[in-house]
């Protein structure tokens, strides 16, 4: 059957060390004058911020820095956020930090121009006026958030973590600028490296994939296999973090397109339920999920495999699979992420309602083989050492 592809990105996207002056010139270009700067409480009080601020006001514009978005942003923080746009009359919102960042300020900036509580937003293409002029400015590598449709929201109330996924939430301009990164702690540097890996991955044997995306996405997972250990114990290794910042977006790029899976999808839910960090929920969780997707998925995993000069052109595509899932976990492991959730303490009484959830996440839509319901329990279970 025929299809055609749609292709999402920001309008403008600066990289390199030194690129946070070039905020200058773009809001100077929009004839902005008062951002809401929505970060957490350690970007708020860095050197960074007030530096920013600089260049916002040799760009006639002022900043009104908010520090108030917690690691997996709540609704809370979006209606709080909100209040403090119209209070003061902002007329932008700019984002400073990684995901946790990007996503409050992209539902903030949703309910700028649109009615309701952003509850009203979680699915696919439902926000219907665009946003204020939104401008992302990333400090980790992972999450590609500066760059793409989605935004993720934790519903307070379900506990549950509100995938939306929109056009009009993409900023207008993104920049990653490693200078900002060289601070990310170790863990962070492995967890948000991590992140990188598995939208790679899910993108690449996803039912959306394209030529684009799998261009992108191969690039990124043979950057990120390549430089992940190394930025995570040298984090002041400059060619190491400007590398995990092209990486990181170049994963951004394949997802942002072709979509995720099921390692998202069951993500959402530890995060939604228990509040951990997601990098982490994805680092355990992308093996278990690709053993699962072998059934279907095996050739597609095979390419990778075979693009990382993994086994023998005559091993089969399920062998190729397997050794790519092994040098997966061989990664986590010597960046450091725990083995399985068995030290987050998860009750497993909770496994069947964030299947329940995850089975209703759209990023699990594209995922190669649909779950059923035990399916995904079983996989919460065989995570859970």
């Amino acid at each position: 059957m025929e299809s055609t592809q749609n292709f999402f990105c920001p309008r403008n996207n600066i990289f390199g060390f030194g690129s946070l002056k070039e905020i200058s010139l773009h809001i100077a270009n929009l004839g902005l004058k008062k951002g809401l700067v929505v970060t957490d409480s350690f970007w708020a009080t860095s050197p960074h911020t007030k530096r920013l601020s600089d260049f916002m006001k040799q760009a006639g514009a002022s900043a009104i820095v908010w520090g108030h978005a917690q690691p997996n942003p709540t609704d809370k923080n979006v209606s709080d956020g909100i209040e403090v746009y119209r209070k003061e009359g902002c007329d932008f919102v700019l984002s400073l930090g990684g995901g946790s960042a990007h996503d409050c300020a992209k539902a903030i900036g949703i309910m700028v121009n649109n009615p309701g509580t952003i509850h009203a937003y979680e699915g696919v293409d439902k926000v219907k006026k665009p946003l204020p002029p939104l401008l992302a400015i990333n400090t980790t590598a992972g999450t590609a958030a500066e760059m793409t449709r989605f935004c993720i929201i934790t519903d307070t109330g379900r506990k549950v973590k509100m995938a939306i996924v929109d056009p009009n939430v993409t900023p207008l301009v993104s920049i990653n600028d490693p200078e900002l990164m060289l601070s990310m702690p170790k863990g962070l540097t492995a967890a948000s490296g991590m992140d990188a890996l598995t939208h790679a991955v899910e993108a690449y044997v996803s039912t959306s994939a394209n030529p684009l995306t799998d261009t992108q996405a191969k690039a990124a997972i043979d950057i990120i296999f390549k430089h992940l250990a190394e930025a995570t114990h040298n984090p002041n290794n400059r060619e190491a973090r400007e590398k995990m910042a092209y990486a990181q977006y170049m994963a951004g790029m394949a997802f942002n397109n072709a979509g995720l899976g099921y390692v998202h999808a069951m993500a959402h839910q530890l995060g939604g339920y228990y509040d951990l960090p997601h990098g982490v929920c994805n680092a355990i969780l992308l093996p278990v999920v690709q053993k699962f997707n072998l059934k279907k998925a095996a050739p597609r995993l095979a390419e990778i495999a075979r693009f990382l000069s993994l086994g023998k052109d005559t091993d089969s595509p399920e062998l190729l699979a397997e050794m790519l899932i092994k040098k997966i976990e061989e990664l986590s492991g010597k960046v450091e992420i725990p083995k399985g959730l068995k030290s987050f303490k998860i009750d497993p009484k909770d496994f069947k309602i964030m299947a329940e959830n995850a089975m209703k996440d759209p990023c699990g839509f594209t995922n190669p083989v649909q779950p059923t319901l035990a399916e995904v329990i079983k996989m919460f279970e065989v995570a859970n050492i």
